[in-house]
């Protein structure tokens, strides 16, 4: 990127850093997640330690908060609250320690503390008592919200230095963190909805809007907490684990979380356990805040601009980051489907670096009104493909470009058709080099027939050979013939087909999902199995029977009959029994029937176990396993980041268990 290039970008991101930083700070509303304006807000970092002539008074990365609301007084602080530099993974930190080494020499040690997502404010006390209660504001000037603090039991009204063996001067200054517990932000929001008004969006707006109500009986009923982490004035603390201490000597609250570390290397295990282990905290946290222990070392770093110098803050994998779109590519799948893919400027998110996300169809991206070279949001939960969430329109240049879906397959050129009443564009020709690609790596996937090292550019490189043209094909390989593919020693050969060989025998709910019947997943699956018991009673149901299922609709219904009475689909049939596939007798009944009736439903990330072993473990003890919450739903287990199916089970008021409750619960049966 060239100056001009940087000039035009670096106006375009302070424009709308600046506009969401307004709304956040001063309006307390929120419309992109923290994470996404960091990576705004780092990008702008970047761009201006290139182009350092392009730094002006006024930009965002030289200020720290918004200007403070007119309904209060103004409080000055004694000693400004100045920024953290944030860093994004260990190069970054490791960078931050070696410049401060060498500006300055000795022998660093760290603390690190949870970085807590709420509102900060600095507490003043008058021989032990309470006087004054202000929020940060810009930094130097904050505003009075004394009699709202007074209503947050854990703010001590008075102190008693007795158990620090202490004696407190006159004027004593403390800093903390007001936030909302995520159970009392979880009560507020069904409360909420209850009432048919607007939930809110995360802990921390309500916990700022909570602290700046003129009722302070309004703040009461928040039921919020402070947690201490700084003590502004100096009585004689040598460290900041020393800090913390006498903090909690003192009465305040403090995370029992944080933690001391002798160098880097354990800062950096303290990061990894956190990163996994941050969802099951009560508040919500984005990342660590990683200090400098001894305060003459801190004294001697001192800041730059408005970065104090001996403190970073670790920011967590994001789950939403800020980059572009490059280009737009389809991708056909197994059934023909055509589905548009973003190429993206690479960003990291939720630990991986990423490089496209899913855009589902035409009509998705219509709605987003996405084009071609955008600045967008885009969102990881898991380690699942990203999705798009966000266009910022400001960010545009004019040279971005309007996207449309192709009229030819991209694959085969054949026509491509939209069916009426669907979202979804198809390859017309049922013989698509491209479908029959992804048929056979669904049919081989993990959840199907599992054949281990048969993958994409394998299958690939099979059907290029004219080696297999269905997955039929697959088992009547031999190792000879595999001699000729590049890559492919002797070795090598006769692994992949023992590996196919070893997969003969399935289960028949595997067996019809590896099918790829269309509307057909993994819990139907199951549920088709269990009913039918065999593959001939399966595949010799009407329509009308099919229908008759719970869970099973007019079209799904219809699309199991009509693959059942396909001819091409009942020869492929008949050569996978000819191939030596065999499926297993069903299985063994639930190990218990104490779970019987009951349906789970599970959504987000459990922590020890995966999603297949819960599920094992509710069909063993006879229970049942729904894609979709409803009131009939027993129970939703809930990981971390779960997705809509925890709103939705909050709302019909179905039990939630986190992964430690569900294990209570089957370990207790």
């Amino acid at each position: 990127m060239n100056k001009t290039e940087a000039k035009t970008r670096i106006a375009k991101l302070r424009e709308e850093i600046n506009h969401h930083r307004y709304l956040y700070h001063v309006l307390d509303k929120q419309e992109i997640s923290d994470s996404a304006l960091d990576s705004l807000k780092h990008e702008l970092f970047k761009l201006e330690e290139e182009f350092p002539e392009l730094i002006t008074p006024d930009s965002p990365t030289q200020r720290v908060a918004g200007a403070p609301l007119a309904k209060f007084s103004k409080v000055a602080h004694s000693r400004p609250i100045l920024s953290l530099e944030d860093v994004f993974g260990f190069e970054e930190l490791d960078e931050w320690l070696k410049k401060n080494q060498r500006l300055v020499s000795g022998n660093y040690d760290f603390y690190s503390e949870l970085k807590l997502d709420g509102l900060t404010v600095v507490l003043s006390y008058e021989d032990g008592v309470l006087v004054r209660g202000a929020t940060r504001g810009d930094g130097r000037i904050g505003e009075d919200v004394t009699q709202n603090l007074k209503t947050i039991n854990s703010i001590p009204l008075k102190l008693s230095a007795d158990k620090v063996k202490l004696k407190l001067p006159r004027i004593f200054e403390i800093r903390g963190e007001v936030v909302m517990p995520k159970k009392v932000f979880a009560k507020i929001n069904q409360e909420q909805e209850q009432l048919g008004l607007p939930k809110y969006a995360n802990p921390r707006n309500v916990a700022a809007g909570s602290i700046r109500q003129l009722d302070p009986q309004i703040t009461a009923a928040r039921r919020l907490d402070c947690v201490a982490f700084e003590i502004i004035t100096d009585i004689g603390q040598k460290t900041h684990e020393q800090v913390h201490q006498l903090l909690q000597g003192l009465g305040f609250k403090t995370l029992p979380h944080n933690q001391y570390c002798s160098d880097l290397n354990e800062v950096k295990k303290y990061l990894a356990k956190w990163e996994k282990a941050r969802h099951d905290l009560d508040y919500q946290t984005d990342g660590v805040v990683v200090v400098v222990n001894d305060l003459v070392l801190q004294k001697k770093l001192g800041y730059v601009g408005k970065t104090e110098r001996w403190m970073a803050a670790y920011k967590f994998s994001a789950e939403q980051a800020t980059t572009k779109v490059l280009e737009i590519k389809v991708q056909v799948g197994r059934i023909g489907t055509l589905t548009p893919v973003a190429v993206l400027e690479p960003v990291r998110l939720a630990g991986s670096t990423v490089s496209r996300a899913t855009l589902h169809n035409q009509d998705e991206i219509d709605r987003l009104d996405l084009r071609i070279g955008d600045t967008v949001i885009v969102q990881k939960a898991g380690d699942i493909i990203p999705d798009i969430m966000t266009v910022l329109p400001k960010l545009r240049t004019g040279k971005e470009k309007k996207f449309s879906m192709p009229k030819k397959c991209p694959i085969c050129a054949s026509p491509v058709i939209r069916p009426e009443g669907e979202v979804n564009f198809y390859c017309s020709n049922p013989k698509c080099f491209a479908v029959e690609q992804e048929r056979i790596v669904h049919f081989v996937s993990k959840k199907a027939f599992n054949m281990d090292g048969l993958g994409p550019k394998i299958i690939e490189a099979l059907i290029n050979a004219g080696l297999i043209s269905s997955a039929a094909d697959l088992f009547k390989l031999k190792a000879g013939d595999l001699a000729p593919l590049e890559r492919f020693a002797e070795k090598s050969s006769i692994n992949l087909v023992e590996s196919i060989r070893g997969a003969t025998k399935i289960t028949l709910a595997r067996f019809i999902y590896a099918l790829g019947i269309r509307h057909v997943g993994e819990e139907t699956a199951v549920d088709l199995a269990k009913h039918f018991g065999s593959l001939e009673k399966l595949a010799a149901a009407s329509e009308e029977e099919f229908q008759s299922l719970p869970d099973v609709g007019g079209v799904m219904a219809n699309s199991l009959f009509q693959y059942f009475n396909d001819p091409v689909q009942q020869k492929f049939l008949e050569e996978l029994k000819q191939g030596g596939v065999q499926i297993l007798a069903p299985e063994a009944k639930a190990q218990s029937a104490k779970l019987a009736g009951q349906t789970f439903v599970l959504t987000g990330s459990l922590a020890k176990l995966t999603r297949d072993e819960a599920k094992e473990k509710i069909r063993n003890l006879g229970g049942e396993i729904s894609e979709s919450v409803s009131k009939k739903t027993g129970y939703v287990v809930v990981g971390s980041e779960p997705g809509s199916k925890y709103d939705k089970a909050v709302k019909l008021g179905v039990k939630v268990l986190k992964e430690e409750e569900f294990e209570a619960l089957i370990t207790r049966i």
